[in-house]
Order: structure tokens, then sequence, then C-alpha cells
């Protein structure tokens, strides 16, 4: 797992997998989950982080 933080953007994104990504989900406003082709979570972006 590994975190980076994008401060001019002002996103964090969590990398939980690495690999190909087949859906990103709308969690909630300004949280995205992507889903990787397994069906498990690949990541999570949070936007105005």
């Amino acid at each position: 797992m590994r975190v980076n933080y994008d401060p001019e953007a002002d996103i964090l994104y969590i990398i939980i997998r690495e690999g190909p990504i087949k859906d990103t989900v709308e969690a909630d406003d300004d949280v995205l989950i992507e889903i990787a082709e397994d069906g498990n979570v690949a990541g999570i972006e949070i936007w105005n982080a």
C-alpha cells in the first residue's frame, strides 16, 4: 500500500494494489473508489483533502 498527496490539486490517493482498473465508483462527494479487474478495491482518491 502507498499513499500519495498532490498539494497543488489537493488530492490524496491511497494505492492499495497495483494493476489495471476495471471501474471507478463515486462513494461520496470527492471520494472515488477504484475497482480492480478481480473486483477488489485497488485505490481510493479523496479530492479536496
